[in-house]
């Protein structure tokens, strides 16, 4: 997210985002991505990201290599209304009610859940009170305009600040409950 709280431009452009993670960056994602067992996504996001991960894992030499292995393996649910079939591997796709789906999900054994996804698809999320904790990554920059997972919160949103952690490349990564 940008310091003035968008997590893309307005046509989804990320040249604004800090890309050379530092090493302690990256042991905290891994620290944070460690214990989940399942990985949800917005179609939107799912189209770039898995096929970018499934490609991470072949190459050495790309700096996301550590983190391929495991978010490959990781079971993945696609939230579409357009999608019929996945074509990914390891990924299944829902097309119900985001809350039902989601309150489903939740009650089924395993470990934590991660939602990577677009700002339609994480507003959704926010706007259900589907989010049990919040992990922001605040990139330095101000972009000024741009897609925002807040932006059509209704209520007010009470979050309890659990810990921020700044690192060396620029980003805080910021732990919300609400």
């Amino acid at each position: 997210m940008s310091i003035d709280g968008f997590v893309g431009r307005p046509n989804g452009e990320l040249d604004w985002m800090v890309w050379n993670w530092d090493q302690p960056l990256r042991d905290y994602v891994g620290e944070l991505t460690d214990p989940v067992d399942l990985i949800i996504l917005g179609r939107k996001l799912a189209e770039g990201f898995i096929p970018y991960w499934a490609e991470a894992v072949n190459d050495k030499s790309n700096p996301d290599f550590a983190g391929a292995k495991k978010l490959n393996e990781t079971p993945k649910i696609v939230f579409s209304k357009t999608l019929a079939t996945s074509t990914w591997e390891n990924t299944k796709l829902a097309n119900g009610n985001i809350i039902d789906e989601i309150s489903a999900l939740k009650k089924q054994p395993g470990k934590d859940i991660i939602a990577y996804g677009g700002a339609n698809f994480v507003s959704n999320l926010v706007n259900n009170g589907l989010i049990d904790e919040y992990h922001i990554f605040i990139n330095p920059a101000a972009i000024g305009d741009g897609l925002s997972i807040f932006k059509s919160v209704d209520q007010k949103l009470n979050l309890k600040l659990i810990r921020s952690t700044p690192f060396e490349c620029g980003i805080v990564a910021l732990l919300y409950k609400p």
